[in-house]
């Protein structure tokens, strides 16, 4: 399969996950401002999860820069991501329309957390289709401590759902902005010419 046409598969399938979690908000019946308080955790909750998505989004396009070609492995690691991210919306309904009651809060967080597993799996099999890089190395051994870590953070935020619901939000908000910008070493390898013709040939 070409790279193209698998980053355009999933660039259409992370669109419309947003567009389903915008369709979340009901227009309310009154033009007073009193009238949106019900949607106020309908917006936090979609916040998140936009966040979440769009941080995925980067870091997906990022992970495939230096691809040179597309396997099965990576094929079906990218649809298991895909699949887990297609909850969200789900997962964020549920959670904004409750008023982040534990249950709703713990579901979106082991969808969330799986999402990120399966962003490890797909790492690792691109790292195995790509040239060896000295700084691509050092990026993607970065992105697997933060991995790690956030492998660790997300089944604490669960737990701490049935405690008081701005612990676990606190929590994955810092989760995200770990990943919020993608490695630089990552960056310098795809700005280095000899690389680019390396991948490109």
């Amino acid at each position: 399969m070409n790279k193209n046409r698998l980053e355009a598969f999933s660039d259409g399938v992370l669109a419309i996950i947003i567009t389903i979690m915008v369709l979340e908000f009901k227009i309310p019946h009154g033009h007073s401002f009193q009238a949106l308080e019900p949607l106020i955790s309908v917006f936090i909750s979609y916040f998140m999860s936009f966040v979440f998505v769009a941080i995925y989004w980067a870091n997906h396009h990022h992970l495939l820069q230096g691809l040179k070609k597309v396997t099965s492995g990576i094929i079906w690691a990218n649809m298991a991501l895909l699949f887990w991210l297609s909850l969200i919306p789900f997962a964020t309904g549920w959670m904004g329309e409750n008023h982040f009651e534990a249950n709703t809060m713990a579901l979106y967080g082991a969808i969330i957390m799986l999402s990120g597993v399966s962003f490890s799996i797909l790492q690792n099999q691109v790292v195995r289709n790509i040239p060896d890089n000295e700084k691509l190395k050092a990026g993607f051994d970065r992105m697997k401590r933060k991995g790690l870590f956030s492998s660790i953070a997300y089944p604490i935020g669960i737990i701490c759902a049935y405690i008081h619901p701005l612990i676990p939000t606190l929590i994955f908000l810092g989760i995200s902005g770990l990943w919020l910008i993608p490695d630089k070493n990552i960056e310098a390898a795809f700005q280095n010419q000899d690389f680019r013709e390396d991948i490109e040939s």
